[in-house]
């Protein structure tokens, strides 16, 4: 009887791993395989006669090889955007499909509802629900139906395996940077909004101070519109008021571009007299900023990745659904640096 031929009899016949195997079979646009290392394993697959049959891959597993994505917002929003990208690599290097559908973040929860039904009908093998911003969800209550993830949110019912930003950790980075280059007066320019990424960035911008021997409870925090208005108002604020700082830590980039004009209109050079860390690193603002904005990055495309990953792990049964994370896995927030920092004159 002929022998079933699988993906690693290809991966030994062309001395390659399976995941390489995986990610040429799969045409996974990201992988760095060479051209002839491609051809090795196509030429292997053809020869052993291997060609994954979805069908009867189905008909077996009485999975679909489907995956849902619900994209609150993130699918129009340049940065966020990301998070599709790292879910739809991470599925495709494991054989699945992403089938996407973005929603409104102000749409009511019957909207929500219905765009999971969606994929319900469509027999997804699992849904990973994802928001534009770091926040607290009331997740649909059919997502419980099949295996789910939440990505950059967590949810207040039903708990569902999450993964978020390290606010607090990305903080403590972007902080630790400018006490790094001499800085001992630090203040920040925060958001007024109630989400877990104005509570983590304020607690470990305070902490890593105390940390460092000052006193973060007396450092100076303004808060504002997370916008670049209300980061150039709270800006001025900070930088007329006694003793002000010689470097200022923004909630996220679009702030740290108001506090560039804020300085500039005070006569401050950036990083010469002031030196400014943001938060995102949205491309657009950071790096087009002059100097360009040292900033800490959010991870978008790791949480995607990690989020599809998960998910797939839950759906084959190598993590079981009921095992959801109780708390919410964080991803690090990596520095970005650019030119915005700078030891202080005095």
């Amino acid at each position: 009887m002929r022998k079933n031929i699988g993906i690693k009899d290809v991966a030994l016949a062309a001395g390659v791993s399976v995941t390489t195997v995986s990610h040429v079979l799969n045409d996974v646009a990201y992988a760095r395989v060479s051209a002839e290392t491609r051809d090795k394993v196509r030429s292997a697959a053809v020869q052993l006669g291997y060609g994954p049959n979805r069908l009867a891959q189905a008909l077996r597993s009485r999975r679909t090889g489907m995956l849902g994505l619900v994209s609150e917002d993130i699918a129009t929003t340049p940065h966020a955007g990301s998070i599709l990208l790292g879910a739809d690599d991470a599925a495709r290097a494991r054989g699945y499909t992403l089938m996407v559908i973005n929603t409104s973040g102000s749409a009511g929860p019957a909207s929500r509802e219905a765009d999971v039904e969606a994929l319900l009908e469509r027999q997804v093998d699992g849904i990973l629900y994802a928001t534009m911003y770091h926040r607290t969800v009331d997740a649909p209550p059919n997502l419980g139906k099949v295996p789910a993830v939440l990505v950059d949110a967590v949810s207040t019912g039903e708990p569902f395996t999450s993964v978020v930003p390290d606010e607090y950790g990305g903080a403590g980075t972007a902080v630790e940077t400018l006490l790094a280059a001499g800085h001992v007066r630090v203040g920040f320019i925060n958001n007024t909004e109630d989400v877990p990424s104005t509570r983590g960035r304020l607690r470990g911008f305070r902490e890593t101070l105390n940390r460092a021997g000052l006193d973060g409870g007396a450092a100076p925090v303004q808060s504002a519109s997370s916008d670049a208005q209300g980061g150039y108002d709270a800006a001025r604020r900070i930088l007329q008021g006694g003793n002000p700082p010689s470097a200022l830590f923004c909630y996220n980039d679009r702030m740290a571009m108001g506090a560039y004009r804020a300085a500039a209109e005070l006569g401050l050079s950036i990083p010469a007299d002031l030196s400014v860390v943001g938060f995102d690193d949205q491309e657009l603002i950071a790096a087009n900023l002059h100097p360009g904005l040292t900033t800490v990055a959010l991870p978008h495309y790791e949480m995607g990745a990690w989020a599809a990953d998960r998910l797939i792990d839950t759906v084959e049964g190598t993590q079981l659904p009921e095992a959801a994370v109780p708390e919410p896995v964080l991803l690090n927030c990596p520095l970005v640096a650019r030119g915005s920092v700078a030891a202080p004159r005095i």
